[in-house]
């Protein structure tokens, strides 16, 4: 296999799509928000690419006994009354530097194949603390784009997230802006050592009043139930000097 392969499994045409981009990061919260709109809106989803590279992880996923080789998904999504959406999903992110530009670059050249002109990239920021209030925070290519997506609650905040975005969600921003494609990370607070659910609702909200989508949250609302459960234990223990957290420098950003 080349470095890089890009595999086409269909070619729909799509209206004035957007790309969302929810690959693993902090607390699992964009992959959580993607793989839950791709499960809810499943009968308007299409695959479209599988996208391979080096920069994986030499390994495969196994589900019932069948082997398949780690990769990125690309799904079109043509919901009734929204905009029609290109969705990027998989297990891993590039394991280094150079990959994650390679693949950034492969990501983008799939979105201008279908005319997208708008990326949002889906991810947690880390609090280093439980939170019972789940904000999003944003970051996007251009000012002009703060405004409508405060409307719809997202909060830009002074430096935040310290050290900037690390990883594919901001590379989507930086390469896409010099492709003259609006790009916007939306970045739900989440703990940061928890796959956390609330988080990706408190994403998915953002993205719903933007794009005009309509999902149901009944399984993610139970994964939060589940949630609750474990943060009780975890505070029982930090109760009884049982358990260590992470510090800041453990938890910064990566999207």
């Amino acid at each position: 296999m080349d470095e890089l392969a890009v595999d086409t499994v269909a070619d729909p045409t799509l209206d004035d799509p957007v790309v969302i981009e929810g690959l693993p990061g902090v607390g699992h919260v964009g992959s959580l928000a993607a793989d839950h709109l791709l499960e809810e809106l499943d009968e308007q989803t299409t695959l479209v690419r599988r996208i391979y590279s080096h920069a994986f992880p030499p390994q495969v996923s196994v589900e019932g006994g069948v082997a398949s080789l780690t990769c990125t998904e690309v799904h079109a999504i043509s919901p009734d009354d929204a905009r029609d959406m290109l969705v990027f999903t998989g297990d891993h992110q590039a394991q280094h530097a150079e990959g994650h530009y390679v693949l950034a670059d492969a990501y983008l050249d799939v979105a201008e194949e279908f005319g997208v002109s708008e990326v949002f990239a889906l991810g947690g920021v880390p609090t280093g603390e439980l939170i019972e209030e789940y904000a999003v925070v944003g970051a996007v290519t251009d000012e002009s784009m703060i405004e409508p997506l405060e409307d719809a609650g997202v909060e830009f905040r002074e430096d935040e997230p310290a050290g900037g975005i690390v990883g594919i969600s901001g590379l989507l921003l930086g390469l896409g802006a010099r492709r003259g494609i609006d790009a916007t990370c939306l970045m739900g607070e989440t703990s940061g050592y928890l796959v956390d659910p609330k988080s990706a609702r408190a994403v998915l909200d953002v993205l719903e009043t933007v794009l005009g989508f309509d999902v149901d949250y009944d399984s993610l609302d139970e994964r939060a139930d589940e949630l609750e459960d474990v943060i009780g234990k975890i505070q029982e223990m930090e109760a009884q000097g049982g358990m260590d957290l992470p510090s800041d420098d453990d938890l910064r950003y990566i999207g």
